[in-house]
């Protein structure tokens, strides 16, 4: 796992990234997936995700996954699910030691959070869900609790770089409309989208002052599962939480 350092208050935001590494899945979703709807061995996605809550040093049922469906809906949550929150692509808590996680091979994981106010959003931002706002949206249910856009920061996980997000001309173009700093050139000249770059500009856009971009892309680094690389493949977690 890597980790980054939340900032010093008194309500301390905690962000994690993991990689496929130091799990017990097997090939192809060797070997710490975390991913249970992608054709792993169940009891294998089980001890991995209870070593996840043992590095953070946290009950297993305070994990909070989502049935990600690239859309914009957000649910706000406040203890512990009996599953997967339904039809979701962001979680948001103000309830400290709530964790919460975002699945990727290839989207972004925002990781986001208002140490003032107590309160943080894990976002599954992938094409779909840009174009439809799923950031704005996470960041609208935080307001609905307190956060202010100058207090709040964010953490953009790895994911698939502009470089190598091939997309159609007319895709990259009805991205685009909603997103403009989406729309880049690819490492062979053609269409791409930089989903980074998009969601760094609207946070920015938003107010958000400090946005951090973790730089590995998700085709290139053999350490992170990528679904656009290897097609049946597992999936990495951002996850964040007040500690």
């Amino acid at each position: 796992m890597s980790t980054f350092p939340a900032a010093p208050q008194a309500v301390r935001p905690r962000r994690v990234v993991t990689d496929r590494r130091g799990g017990r899945s097997r090939s192809p979703y060797d070997s710490f997936n975390l991913g249970d709807h992608v054709g792993d061995d169940a009891g294998d996605v089980a001890a991995n995700r209870s070593r996840v809550a043992r590095e953070l040093r946290v009950p297993e049922d305070r994990l909070v996954w989502m049935e990600q469906v690239h859309g914009a809906s957000v649910a706000v949550v406040d203890g512990p699910q009996a599953g997967p929150v339904a039809a979701t692509d962001a979680l948001v808590t103000a309830t400290p030691g709530l964790v919460l996680c975002v699945l990727v091979a290839d989207c972004v994981p925002v990781l986001i959070a208002d140490p003032v106010a107590g309160v943080v959003a894990a976002v599954h931002a992938g094409r779909e869900g840009v174009g439809k706002g799923v950031v704005p949206a996470a960041l609208s249910a935080m307001a609905s609790l307190g956060a202010r856009a100058r207090n709040v920061s964010a953490l953009l996980g790895p994911a698939v770089c502009g470089e190598c997000y091939e997309v159609p001309a007319q895709m990259q173009a009805d991205v685009a409309r909603v997103a403009p700093a989406a729309a880049v050139r690819t490492r062979a000249g053609t269409p791409g989208l930089d989903l980074r770059a998009a969601v760094a500009d609207g946070l920015r856009r938003a107010g958000i002052p400090e946005v951090v971009q973790d730089p590995r892309c998700t085709v290139e680094d053999p350490q992170l599962f990528s679904h656009r690389r290897d097609g049946v493949t597992g999936r990495q977690a951002g996850i964040v939480w007040l500690g």
